[in-house]
Order: C-alpha cells, then structure tokens, then sequence
C-alpha cells in the first residue's frame, strides 16, 4: 500500500508542474506577441520605402502574397497532422522517459539553447538532404527578401522539424520545453528577413542578424549554405558554416524560379524530383535523388 503523505506529494508536484507549465506557455506567447509585432513595425517601413522609391508595384505585391498563401497548406498540415504528433512526443515522454526533468526556469534556459543547437542541424540537413529539401526550398524560392518571406514555409517543414528535436525528448526535456525552445527560436527569426537592418557591430559575433541571415538567402556561390543558425552565429562558427555578408547576395534559388502561382510555389520541387525517380534505373539512383544533396545527378 502506498502511503498516503506520498500520494500527496505526487499530487503537488504534479499542480506545480501543471503551474510551471501554464506560465511556459503564456511566456512563450508573449514572446512570440514581441517578435511579431516588431517585425510588423519593419514590414510598414519596408512597405514605406517601397513607396517612396516607387517599388510598389504589381510583382511585389503577388509575391507578398505568393509568399504568405504557403501559410494555407502549412496550417491545415499543422491543425490535421501535426495535432497528433505533438500528442505523441506527450505519450512517449510520459510513458516512456521516467528521466524527465522539472520545468523551471533554469531547464527553461537550457530548452532555448538545446532547441537553437538542434535547430542549426535541423536546418543544415534540410539542405543537404534533397527530400527534405523540397520543403525547405519554398522558403528559399523568393527573390525578394522581405520580412513576408519569414512566413513562407514548405507545407511540411514542421514534420521535419518535430523529428529532428526528438534527441531533446530523449534527453530528458518535457515537450512543454521542447515547444517552448522551438517558438523561442522561430519567433526570434522573425525580424531577419529585412534589409533594413544593417550590421550590429559586436552583436554580430554571438548573434544571427539580418546581415548573417540575408548570407544564407542568397544564391551566389560564396553564400550558398552558409549561415544556418535560429538565434547564435556561434554554432556556424564552431562548424565551418559562416560566412560574413561582404556585396548584397542575389536572393533566390539557383535555378531560375519566379512564379507568383500558390500551388506552383507550394510544390516548387517536386515536378524535378518526379522526373529524376522515373528516370532511375536502380534502388541505389531513387535513393540518390531522395537522400543525397540538391543537384546530384545519377552517372
């Protein structure tokens, strides 16, 4: 029989915990709110200087769009498929990993810096990987470079990206922490996608900045896959993937693309990929053109 002071502590910890949790979510919300709207401030200076300068027109108006509709597919992913995952990562940590730690504000901290680790690999294999590059290529696709492009997301980046953070899980970091790092990190990145923001001196060493960010946008062969970093530059520095923003890159993929049609830019890559799998002659050739970087080539 178990005693009953020790059902009551269970019980506490778990109201302390259900506590802690709460405050994590609404924090996360919050800073969620704060990168949202001073990325708003910029997109109205940017729409401002389009104005001024008489750039306003027709093309970048549907890009805009081009680029927000992906938000459409990417939700209905999030809210039909990506419900019932997140409530698996809450199965297995709770059946599964009796190693869990406690949610405090120090695991908090912790949370933020695993998920930004984690978020370099996610992000550095998505474009060495050509599957999980025909997501991440959406992003990319854009020859603009405006706060609009940080919205602009392959329909099922996410699946990619709850996997990649499953190393957090096993670790020992409750998903409330996971999700909680993962926001953090997206919602930082938010004000990146700007050319307004010049270089910021000292920052520049430790933090991912527009300047480091508009590097990993461009095509030109100097920037191509550099600079993959969520929050801290240092992991590019640490992994010999920096590069320092020296001419303003040309934005864009390396293969002409401009289409301001939603299913076209939604699907960007997959007509490609489709052609290369009929014309494999082997399960070594589909594995190559699944597994292996944008642009190889069967012999």
């Amino acid at each position: 029989m178990i005693p009953s002071y020790r059902i009551d502590i269970v019980s506490l910890k778990k109201v302390i915990l259900k506590m802690a949790s709460t405050q994590l979510e609404l924090l996360g919300e919050h800073i969620d709110l704060v990168f949202f709207v001073f990325a708003a401030a910029i997109f109205l200076i940017e729409l401002a200087e389009l104005g001024f300068k008489g750039k306003c027109n027709r093309a970048k108006v549907t890009e805009m769009l081009a680029s927000a509709s992906t938000q459409i597919p990417y939700l209905l992913i999030e809210a039909f498929l990506m419900t019932g995952l997140y409530s698996l990562f809450y199965v297995l940590a709770y059946s599964s990993i009796p190693w869990m730690w406690d949610i405090s504000w120090t695991t908090a901290l912790l949370a933020i810096l695993a998920a930004d680790f984690a978020y370099y690999w996610e992000h550095r294999i998505a474009h060495r990987v050509r599957l999980l590059w025909t997501q991440h290529a959406v992003h990319h696709s854009s020859q603009d470079y405006n706060i609009i492009t940080a919205i602009r997301f392959g329909p099922l980046e996410s699946v990619w990206s709850l996997l990649a953070h499953l190393p957090m899980l096993l670790i020992g970091f409750p998903p409330e922490l996971i999700f909680f790092g993962i926001i953090v990190v997206l919602a930082y990145q938010t004000w990146l996608h700007t050319e307004l923001v010049d270089k910021l001196g000292p920052l520049e060493w430790v933090l991912n900045t527009p300047s480091h960010h508009r590097v990993h946008h461009g095509c030109d062969q100097k920037y191509l896959d550099k600079n993959y970093a969520g929050i801290l530059i240092v992991w590019d520095r640490m992994f010999g993937s920096f590069q320092e923003e020296e001419e303003t890159p040309s934005y864009g993929l390396t293969t002409y693309f401009n289409s301001k049609n939603p299913i076209k830019v939604w699907f960007s890559e997959f007509p490609d990929l489709w052609r290369n799998l009929k014309s494999s002659k082997s399960i070594a050739e589909v594995f190559g053109y699944l597994f292996k970087p944008p642009g190889w080539k069967a012999k």
